[in-house]
């Protein structure tokens, strides 16, 4: 006979790892709104706000901007399923796991795929990449603006016309840096973006924005082949996001009621405050951890505010021990290290509604419980 669990008890957890970030009690409260149908007119008018209010965040005028039904990785199969036919070549820049996961997804799509890669913690040299882009002629360039595993801010403002130049289209993943970062896609260039709904906007996961410029469609429109994923295929989830309502499949309605509250309160504080917000608050904390001995890992002129990727201190002799120490003791979660970094680095994440001085005091209060200076 099958035992019927307990209704759900969970601790409160201090989210400061990569992801996902604390959560706002306006937006659990419209998470839980009445649900309602998919082809509801009312939640129509909730989707034409979504799109509205994203476009402002990923500043943008772009018409195909919408919430991708998944998390963070849907955006990105999105954007590879659609853009990348088979043959096209695609040159992908490396410095992190997420690099490395969009190249495997351009594979899968039939793409030629060529890599630039460079150090885990480093950002790339924007000279380096545009020489790249001008030997490979890729009709599809993609980069990290903010890799979640190496705390590096890339700088991306010269690449679209490099890549223009040969008719291509650049892709660029946002998913830990819109709503903590400028990514003003239409000045620089770009031609589609992806992103998660779980860092900076400080949503539950569960759905990934994506934009794509009237460059980026034309090629979705006149593919020679049939989009790989149904499911993902924007010229049918395109008609049920602002074209003829044409059913599609069954959005997380109240997912998009969270997603509304949470870009909405990212526009009532104002785009350039939330940034500045998330760039002073990191400066707190990079002063704090100095003053306890503690390296940051990335590249110090293009490191993220939002995620801070520390060198374990030598006195830490079992690192996943003290995590899990801050975690059960402290209720505090902080990221490990990912693939060459794992064992080697943490990811302290202030993203969002966490971004707070307040949490960095509970942060650096657990720490020195954990890890006390010798």
């Amino acid at each position: 006979m099958t035992t019927i669990p307990k209704p759900l008890d969970l601790p409160t957890r201090l989210l400061h790892g990569p992801g996902p970030s604390p959560v706002a009690p306006s937006v659990l409260e419209a998470l839980s709104k009445p649900c309602i149908g998919h082809m509801d007119p009312e939640f129509m008018r909730v989707m034409n706000e979504v799109r509205q209010m994203l476009q402002a965040v990923f500043e943008t005028e772009n018409e195909m901007t919408l919430a991708c039904s998944g998390t963070g990785s849907a955006g990105a199969e999105m954007l590879a399923d659609n853009l990348v036919e088979p043959g096209d070549k695609c040159l992908v820049a490396i410095n992190g796991v997420f690099g490395g996961r969009f190249a495997e997804k351009c594979r899968r799509a039939g793409g030629e795929v060529e890599t630039i890669e460079a150090e885990w913690g480093q950002a790339f040299d924007q000279d380096e990449l545009i020489a790249r882009i001008d030997e490979v002629k890729p009709k599809i360039m993609m980069i990290v603006h903010a890799e979640t595993s190496t705390g590096v801010h890339q700088p991306v403002d010269r690449l679209a016309e490099a890549v223009h130049k040969h008719g291509g289209l650049l892709i660029l993943d946002c998913v830990t840096s819109l709503g903590g970062l400028p990514v003003k896609i239409d000045e620089r260039g770009v031609d589609a973006a992806y992103s998660g709904t779980q860092k900076c906007l400080s949503c539950p996961p569960g759905l990934a924005p994506v934009t794509l410029s009237e460059r980026a469609m034309h090629k979705v429109q006149n593919r020679k082949s049939k989009v790989n994923s149904w499911y993902l295929d924007l010229t049918l989830v395109g008609n049920y996001w602002s074209g003829n309502r044409a059913y599609h499949h069954t959005a997380p309605v109240n997912m998009n009621f969270a997603l509304h509250e949470a870009l909405r309160l990212v526009l009532e504080e104002g785009l350039e405050n939330r940034i500045s917000r998330h760039r002073r608050v990191h400066e707190k904390l990079k002063g704090e951890l100095a003053e306890r001995g503690f390296e940051y890992a990335s590249d110090p002129k293009n490191s993220l505010p939002q995620l801070n990727l520390i060198r374990i201190p030598a006195r830490v002799t079992d690192e996943a021990g003290a995590r899990a120490k801050l975690l059960k003791e402290h209720g505090l979660e902080i990221g490990g290290g990912l693939g060459a970094l794992a064992g080697k680095c943490w990811r302290i994440g202030l993203m969002g509604h966490g971004a707070h001085e307040e949490n960095v005091e509970k942060i650096v209060a657990a720490l020195d419980d954990v890890v006390p200076v010798s």
